[in-house]
């Protein structure tokens, strides 16, 4: 690995985020001396890692106020989010084949759907107002007997909006549809209850809350009410037969360690980065004049800062940025050349060609945030002088 200039910024955390450095010591030990398969039972190797696992498990399910046996560990979100469309979808067919979801949803969650539409089911994309926010009576409105899933996110990957997830989850449950919801962005950065929720099914990934890449998780309540979902992944029985394969035990327990640690910071960590990304946004406008905030002012993310430059690409910017690492958007569809589907349906096509995402979090210090401020306003005016 080439040696990193001291002069790079990281500022896109909700792409992925480095590996807390007592995440590694934790996983260490099962790369190199308790390396059992954790579904060996018959000797010592494979109680051992089948323990570090219900370990992690028990501390994923505390986190977010569930039962153990409702956590299922996948390769990521997007196999969580998989997972839960088609494997809801296909269970519940018999009891309709309306799905409720999102247009500012994760395409981990959008093209399930449209796979969906194309076998036949009936999908619903409810849009959201201009600061991302979905109204809980579209859903209420958009319901119907034959609605088995409402699927939207618990906060959006893009602007940091906080989805009214509690009141969804009621109004979904009242109508005996199953409420699932992507997490991705949220376990290790803001409470979660499943229960206060009205959660049944939600989605998460380690390496968006300083753990592994690789692992993730699903949340699939077990009771009040039971939540079926149809296998998507066959071969061996595991995780309760919902998700086949031999567990990644060293990502596992980076895993529990990561939320744990999250957990436990959550609240000064919280403090600190909505203090940076308002201190940035204050400098982007005393700079450029005419900077706007894309998401919700309050119910939002502390770690994100999306926000609109008039009169710039951002992909140019983010070109001229070579040293300050910001997005455009999902870091998931990073190759489609379109602009942000978010922020189109917050507000126009316009508006997301102009428009970059600052995430902020552990691999940052406090003399950084001016800095790297400075170097998009300078960037920006530059642009702006050359678009003259």
């Amino acid at each position: 690995m080439s040696e990193q200039s001291q002069d790079r910024i990281y500022l896109d955390h909700q792409a992925t985020t480095p590996v807390d450095e007592r995440v590694m010591e934790a996983m260490q030990p099962y790369f190199t001396e308790a390396y059992g398969n954790a579904a060996s039972n018959d000797h010592l190797y494979g109680v051992d890692a089948n323990q570090a696992v219900d370990e992690a498990r028990n501390t994923i399910a505390d986190a977010i106020g569930a039962k153990s046996d409702e956590v299922i560990f996948t390769s990521g979100a997007t196999e969580s989010d998989n997972i839960a469309v088609f494997g809801v979808a296909e269970r519940y067919e018999d009891e309709g084949t309306h799905v409720i979801t999102c247009q500012t949803e994760h395409k981990a969650v959008l093209d399930p759907c449209e796979q969906l539409e194309e076998r036949g089911w009936e999908v619903t994309y409810l849009p959201v107002d201009e600061h991302g926010m979905v109204d809980p009576d579209d859903v209420r409105d958009a319901i119907r007997d034959d609605t088995t899933l409402v699927s939207i996110m618990m906060a959006n990957n893009e602007v940091g909006t906080i989805a009214p997830v509690q009141e969804i989850g009621a109004i979904a449950r009242e109508h005996g549809a199953k409420f699932h919801t992507d997490a991705a962005q949220c376990l290790g950065h803001i409470p979660i209850d499943v229960d206060e929720m009205n959660i049944d099914l939600m989605s998460a990934s380690a390496h968006k809350c300083y753990g592994p890449k690789g692992i993730g998780m699903l949340y699939r309540r077990r009771s009040r009410p039971r939540v079926n979902v149809k296998p998507q992944m066959y071969g061996g029985g595991h995780e309760r037969g919902l998700r086949s394969g031999t567990l990644n035990v060293p990502a596992i327990v980076g895993f529990g360690k990561a939320v744990e640690i999250g957990l436990k910071q959550m609240d000064e960590e919280n403090e600190r980065f909505r203090q940076w990304t308002d201190r940035m946004f204050d400098h982007l406008q005393e700079e450029l004049g005419d900077v706007e905030r894309n998401g919700h002012p309050e119910q939002r993310l502390a770690h994100n800062l999306n926000v609109y430059i008039p009169g710039i690409e951002s992909r140019a910017l983010i070109v001229d940025l070579k040293e300050t690492a910001i997005a455009t958007g999902s870091a998931c569809t990073s190759a489609d050349v379109e602009p942000s589907h978010v922020i189109t349906a917050m507000h126009d096509d316009q508006r997301a060609h102009s428009s970059v995402r600052i995430s902020v979090g552990r691999a940052n210090v406090d003399e950084q945030i001016e800095e790297a401020a400075q170097r998009i306003a300078d960037a920006a005016e530059q642009l702006r002088a050359f678009a003259l």
